[in-house]
């Protein structure tokens, strides 16, 4: 039980307590970002305190609050971030720029990773890029550090937030370049990927491929009817309903969270670790009832939202890279493994690998990444396994 309680943990870095209630605004809402308006900082200051990697290899953290666009194209928002400058004298034609998403951390303010001297577990993404001479910067995510609920999954919002991470380190860093790319780890992994096919929102830069890790391309069969939840995707349906939510406001959380995830919910979506062995004893009362919907329209008003924000949605001329774990609880690999056949029958590049003996966003996964995105920026051409059997 140790075991699969210490997998679970592994699989889901535990969001934060209570998921807020969405608010009715009193104010008008700002409009969208415009031009050099997007990305443009609001607020930024040096982190005096910063993780051991960081510190090492000489690099410096600015956490900036920068304007964004919301997942509707039309209202602006402010988001919260962490830009990283590695140490020496930038290139000719800049600093590449990798921008970071990182996993489920929570829904609430005090889950934002650009609080925390290791990211919530995300610099082991960052230190990778900064000892090879590249700016990473890290979005929070709307609404996760700064005022308003957070769309959790809502892919348009998502990219929006990594492009818009990646003007703001060019505000920043003045040696940065206009090339960049995105990583990211299950949840980021999702929010990369549509950064990659938001093509438009992203004019002015040069995006060099985006690559995936155990991404969460697509939710939906989670909630088949003959599925029975995993302890990894118990502990992930509490950031699901939030998401619904956010596009269905009048969705009860009794319709799926019950039992010992509705009486245990603020230990189980604890972001630090204050409440760990409070969550581990809790995960053990779990059953799978426990994250089932409560009516056959609860579970597909579920999966009608889990389809509506599943990728890929269009095609994209961004080489792309997915990477799952043969062992993942969390996102089944024949999930991941459907999805990039549907990006590969719309003419995407994609380059589809599975690691052997590998769980969810596993740290083997970061390493590859890593090179894979080095190899993007040295003009390597693409690996493309679309059409292999």
């Amino acid at each position: 039980m140790r075991k699969v309680l210490a997998v679970a943990a592994a699989l889901l870095v535990a969001s934060c307590a209570q998921p807020q209630a969405e608010t009715t605004p009193t104010e008008t809402a700002p409009r969208a970002p415009i031009g050099d308006e997007r990305g443009a900082i609001i607020e930024q200051v040096e982190m005096g305190h910063t993780d051991f990697a960081v510190r090492y290899l000489g690099a410096t953290a600015t956490r900036v609050l920068y304007r964004s666009t919301s997942g509707d194209g039309a209202t602006g928002t402010e988001v919260s971030g962490v830009v990283f400058t590695p140490r020496g004298q930038a290139p000719v034609g800049g600093w590449p720029i990798v921008s970071v998403g990182h996993g489920t951390t929570g829904v609430t303010d005090e889950c934002a990773p650009s609080l925390y001297p290791n990211l919530l577990g995300t610099i082991g993404v960052v230190a990778p890029f900064l000892e090879r001479g590249m700016v990473v910067t890290v979005t929070d995510y709307e609404g996760i550090g700064t005022p308003g609920p957070h769309p959790y999954l809502d892919p348009d919002a998502a990219a929006h937030n990594v492009v818009d991470a990646v003007r703001a380190a060019r505000n920043v860093v003045p040696g940065a370049g206009s090339r960049w790319a995105g990583i990211g780890n299950s949840q980021g992994g999702h929010a990369v990927w549509a950064a990659a096919e938001d093509v438009d929102y992203g004019d002015g830069l040069q995006l060099t491929g985006a690559a995936a890790l155990s991404p969460v391309l697509d939710l939906a069969p989670m909630f088949d009817l003959s599925k029975s939840l995993t302890l990894p995707q118990i502990l992930l349906t509490p950031f699901l309903v939030e998401g619904l939510q956010h596009r269905q406001p009048d969705v009860e959380e009794s319709e799926y969270i019950r039992g010992a995830l509705e009486i245990d919910k603020r230990a189980l979506t604890a972001c630090t670790d204050l409440l760990g062995v409070q969550k581990a004893e809790a995960a053990t009362r779990l059953l799978p009832r426990d994250a089932a919907p409560e009516t056959e329209a609860s579970r597909i008003a579920m999966v009608d939202w889990l389809q509506s924000v599943a990728l890929p949605r269009t095609s994209t001329t961004v080489p792309l890279m997915a990477l799952v774990g043969d062992l993942d609880q969390l996102v089944d690999p024949k999930w991941t493994q459907d999805a990039v056949g549907r990006a590969c029958s719309m003419g995407d590049v994609v380059d589809l690998r599975t690691e052997r003996a590998q769980g969810h966003s596993d740290q083997a996964a970061t390493q590859v990444g890593v090179d894979w995105v080095t190899d993007r920026f040295a003009g390597v051409s693409a690996p493309n396994t679309c059409g292999r059997g």
